[in-house]
């Protein structure tokens, strides 16, 4: 099994995809609907991450639990200043006075640009992806177990990374309050030959506490919608 695809919304995916091309240097990709965008983002031999954005009417509501945290380093303020250029736009979230710059895409969703960190080190463009969570430790062993992504140092309570050690973290933070809608950007997680089929990795994601989603809008598809421990959807593709 692999995680593969960072999954967004956006009003309009082929704006917000150019935007995410740009400034990640992706692949275009061919997404598997019309209208949707995809893109790849390559950070080792055999490891990427596919970027999907899919449409919704509308614009960001209040409240983020997965996001992207860029990589700026020495260069934030050169990298703020491309983004900006490519049509992204400052957010005040009560941030206050952080090292990091908080952005907005295209279409209103929030990412931001981080300072230099040790644990940065080898990411590519993408430094992390926070999601918050419940129960840290529990949600960690959950996507431990779907991905395959092993214990990193990291600053967040439980950080996960591809067992190459490159590419993003994924962090799993303390929530600043429970989730209340559904999230605009999720995970979803692809079994591969040779390893436990959809169906088994459903069942072992159920053991480790994660439910089914009863949204009507989560059934009739070849994926499977859960939730994990926090709530956060969390989509098992079919098998390969």
């Amino acid at each position: 099994m692999r995680l593969e695809n960072i999954v967004m919304q956006a009003r309009d995916p082929q704006a917000t995809g150019r935007f995410w091309s740009a400034a990640l240097a992706l692949v275009d990709g061919r997404p598997a609907f019309e209208g949707d965008y995809e893109g790849r983002l390559t950070f080792g031999e055999d490891a990427w991450l596919d970027i999907c954005i899919e449409p919704v009417p509308d614009p960001p509501p209040p409240g983020w639990r997965l996001h992207l945290d860029l990589a700026g380093g020495a260069d934030q303020e050169a990298v703020v200043q491309r983004l900006l250029a490519l049509g992204a736009s400052r957010l005040d979230i009560g941030q206050g006075a952080v090292p990091w710059v908080v952005l907005a895409d295209p279409d209103g969703n929030p990412f931001c640009v981080m300072e230099e960190r040790e644990v940065y080190r080898d990411t590519g463009p993408v430094a992390a992806l926070p999601l918050d969570s419940a129960d840290p430790e529990r949600d960690g062993r959950l996507y431990a177990a779907l991905t395959g992504w092993v214990p990193a140092p990291g600053v967040a309570p439980v950080t996960l990374r591809h067992p190459s050690l490159r590419g993003p973290l994924l962090e799993l933070c303390e929530e600043p309050e429970p989730k209340r809608r559904q999230n605009r950007t999720h995970l979803d997680v692809r079994p591969e030959a040779g390893g436990p089929d959809q169906e088994a990795l459903v069942g072992l994601a159920l053991e480790l506490g994660a439910t089914r989603s009863t949204e009507p809008w989560a059934a009739g598809h070849s994926w499977v919608v859960l939730h994990d421990v926090s709530g956060n959807e969390l989509c098992i593709l079919a098998d390969e």
